[in-house]
């Protein structure tokens, strides 16, 4: 900075860093001091930037880790329920006069809860029908046969179904297909 410029700094303004000091364009000393004095307020603030620009990534990366922490809560609280209805099948399996037919039902109870809590979350069932179409997008060919009436590259069987979580396929499904 040359003395030109420090002869120009706005008396006003120096007046609002330090009021007891009157600054005149003859008084050099008082102006050094005024520039200090806002050099100072500035590197203050620019050290209370810092500290609040710290803190706030500090508390983004607690607020990500819990988020990570949490984020199957929802989900785990959704499958307890059946646990508790296989640990009932469980029971009811081993008590006098269970029937092959009542521990069949409640198994299958069980699936369709286990199947409707976890297409709330976007996980669906690929099971393809007999005579559906063979996609290699969804399916995986595990065999094929020839079957007389049956035109080629038709599902005959499922050996296991596949899933899709939210369009996007986890396990395909494995069939056997038509030659």
């Amino acid at each position: 900075m040359s003395n030109e410029d420090i002869n120009n700094i706005d008396n006003t303004e120096a007046e609002n860093i330090e009021p007891e000091v009157e600054l005149t364009a003859n008084d050099p000393t008082a102006l050094l001091e005024a520039a200090q004095n806002k050099a100072d307020e500035h590197w203050n603030d620019l050290l209370r930037a810092r500290a609040d620009m710290e803190n706030l990534r500090r508390r983004q990366a607690r607020d990500l880790e819990n988020a990570h922490k949490h984020a199957l809560d929802r989900f785990v609280a959704e499958l307890l329920p059946v646990y508790d209805s296989m640990e009932l099948g469980l029971n009811a399996s081993n008590a006098e006069g269970a029937t092959l037919e009542a521990v069949s039902g409640g198994l299958d109870m069980t699936m369709k809860m286990f199947l409707s809590s976890i297409n709330k979350f976007g996980l669906e069932q690929v099971n393809p029908a007999e005579g559906d179409e063979f996609d290699p997008e969804l399916h995986q060919a595990m065999a094929m046969q020839p079957v007389e009436g049956v035109e080629a590259n038709k599902v005959l069987t499922v050996a296991q179904k596949g899933f899709q979580f939210n369009g996007r396929l986890l396990r395909p499904a494995m069939v056997v297909v038509s030659q």
